[in-house]
Formats: C-alpha cells, structure tokens, sequence
C-alpha cells in the first residue's frame, strides 16, 4: 500500500530531471557555436563619367513625299496603266482620260488661230497702203486711223487665238494623267469606265516616296523646358552636328539604320500639351511604312560627370522616394534617400544625393538594415555596372 502512493512522485521527480539535463545540454552545444559574423554583400564603387543623355519617344512613320493624284480635267477613264503597288518614276503615264472631246477643242482652237492671222496679215497690208495713201491726202486721216486700230485688233486677236490653242493643247495633255513624283503607288480607286472630274475631292491614287523616311515624334512641353534649361545652366552638353535617333521597331527589334533630327516645332498642341519633332532615316530597303508605329530614341546631349546606379540597387520607401544603401568607411550601412531622372539601359540616372568614389550595396539587400555591419565585395562586374 505505501509503495504504490510513492510511485507517482518518483515519476515526477526522474521527469523534471530528465529536463534539467536536456536544457544543459542544449545551452554547452550554443556555447560550443561561433557567433553569426557580418553579412557578406556585393557593392560597387560610383564612378562619373561623361553619359550621353537619351530620351525615348512614341513616334510615328510618315513618307518623305506623298503625291495624291487628281484629274485636272473631267472625262472617261479608259485605261489604267500601272500595277498597284509598283514603283512609279516621275512622268509616268497612269491613266488616260478619253481625249476625243479635248482633241477636238485643241483643233478648233488652232483653227481659229489660223483666222486670226490671216486677218492680221490683211489688216497689216491695208494699213500700210493706208500710211501711204494719207501722205499723200487720197484718203482722209480718219480713214488711215481706223486701218492702224484695225491692225493692232487683229494682232490682239492672234494673241487670243494663240493662249487659246495653249490652253487646248495642256487641257488635251491633261488627259494623260502622269506621276508627279517617282515613288511607290497604292491602290487605285477607280477603274476603266469610270466618270472623273477636274480636281475632285477623291484621289485616284497616291504615290509616296518611301527611300527616305520621315518620323514624327511627340515630347512634352515640360520636358523640353526642362532640356533647355539643363543646356542654359551647363549641366548638358550639346553634341556636334544633328541629335542621332535611334527606332526602335514594334516588334521590339532596333532599325539598322541611324536618323537625324531635323527640326522642332516651334508651337505647342494645345490639346495635349505635345510638341512634334521630325527625325529623317535612310529607308533603302522599304522596312519603314507609313503609319507604323515606332519608339524613337533620341539623343538629347552629353552630361558630363555623371552617376549611374544599377536598377537592382533602388528601392523606395514608403513615399515613394529613391532609397539606396551606402557602405561608409566602416563598412556601416545607411540608407540614404536620392534623386533620379530617368534610366539610361539596366542603370538609374542619379540627380542627387550620391557623389563619386562612394561605395552602394547591390547584392544582399534583403540581408541589412540601416546601420548594421556588413562585409562588402566588389562585384566582378563593378567596371561595367558603373557605365
């Protein structure tokens, strides 16, 4: 009986031993554990340089030349000579207009014409047997008088004739409906038989110059300020010569071919606040279309001195602000706030707040705080990541 009413209290006595060894050996086996050193990171140290400042753009292809062809004179198509879609060269026949109707203005008017100077010839004889005839009074000076009118009417009349056989004559070539430039021609609205009109509002075709481009791009009224500005206070550089542009294809690929700026608009949309800038590019190959939609990458100056910051390096904080982190002398970390632009490639463009030769964190972010101790390696690709 006494046995049994121990048995529960020297279970409870070997079970608060067994913890008391279980805890002593945990606490030699910490002891026996080296503490956790500074966390190793990658840094590279910032480097100015001379960084050509680019800015990229939507844009837009247009043609170096569009002709839109129209007839100058009204009538029946009755042949179209051209393949849609062809090159055309300037000069070239496109469409005949029936030419009967004008055919025969054009001989009338030479017909008329021809009057015209047989009654000049006549009234230049009278009028010089009239001058005679006068000297001598065999006929009244009245009558010499209107022989001399006689004369000059008819040379006016041959005049007329003549600027009306002119005007048949380019009225009957306008039948023959020409390209006005040499370039690709689309498609045709009308076809043989149709009944056109002098200088109506549809075009029969359009013929664009296509061997060199054009392209249109939009930059905002602030960010040109803002480029000025940088030019008037020094901190950007105008390169020699025009801005290079650089496209950038919808299917992201780059053109092969380098542009050059040609001009700015000199005012403002003022529906959208955008100012139009024109950019020419060599188009040998016919790549570039009207229409297509491209990025323009345009560069705007050189900035001398400047620091660039690989992107993996930014953070932001809660207000949204540039936040990197600095590795000073004591290999401490402190977070510090900073001022950027825009990017240039993988790289941030430092405004402020960083100078050069300081060293920033870029790899092992997520292992430091603000004023922790870090053991910091330069990165292998510190060159090319402070270009």
């Amino acid at each position: 009986m006494h046995i049994k009413q121990a048995t529960p209290a020297l279970k409870a006595v070997a079970a608060l031993l067994l913890t008391a060894a279980l805890s002593s050996c945990g606490q030699s086996q910490n002891a026996g554990m080296p503490a956790a050193g500074p966390a190793s990171v990658g840094v590279i140290t910032l480097q100015p340089q001379d960084t050509v400042i680019t800015r990229e753009l939507p844009a837009r292809i247009s043609a170096f030349t569009v002709a839109e062809i129209r007839p100058q004179v009204g009538g029946i198509i009755q042949k179209r000579l051209f393949t849609e879609g062809s090159n055309v060269k300037a000069g070239q026949v496109l469409y005949q207009i029936n030419p009967d109707t004008y055919q025969a203005a054009y001989q009338t008017a030479q017909a008329s014409l021809a009057k015209a100077e047989a009654t000049l010839t006549s009234a230049d004889l009278k009028a010089k047997r009239y001058s005679q005839l006068v000297e001598i009074k065999a006929i009244s000076s009245q009558d010499n008088d209107d022989a001399r009118a006689a004369l000059l009417q008819a040379r006016a009349d041959v005049a007329t004739a003549k600027a009306a056989v002119e005007t048949a004559r380019i009225n009957l070539a306008y039948t023959r409906i020409t390209a006005p430039v040499s370039g690709r021609i689309g498609k045709s609205s009308v076809t043989a038989g149709a009944l056109v009109t002098a200088n109506q509002t549809t075009a029969l075709a359009t013929v664009q110059q296509l061997s060199t481009a054009y392209v249109d791009m939009t930059q905002s009224s602030t960010d040109l300020l803002r480029l000025r500005r940088d030019f008037a206070k020094g901190a950007l550089q105008n390169q020699s010569g025009k801005a290079k542009v650089k496209l950038i294809l919808e299917d992201g690929s780059e053109y092969a071919q380098p542009g050059e700026l040609e001009f700015s608009d000199i005012t403002v949309d003022s529906g959208t606040g955008m100012v139009t800038l024109r950019a020419t590019f060599a188009n040998p190959t016919g790549e570039l279309l009207p229409g297509m939609f491209v990025r323009a990458r345009l560069e705007q100056g050189v900035r001398h001195n400047a620091l660039l910051v690989p992107q993996p390096a930014v953070s932001r904080n809660q207000k949204g602000e540039a936040v990197v982190m600095v590795v000073d002398r004591d290999n401490k970390v402190h977070a510090r706030t900073i001022k950027t632009s825009q990017t240039i490639g993988d790289k941030w463009l430092v405004d402020g707040g960083l100078q050069g030769g300081e060293r920033i964190v870029v790899e092992g972010l997520m292992k430091v705080q603000d004023g922790a101790t870090v053991k910091p390696e330069p990165l292998k690709s510190n060159a090319s990541a402070a270009k």
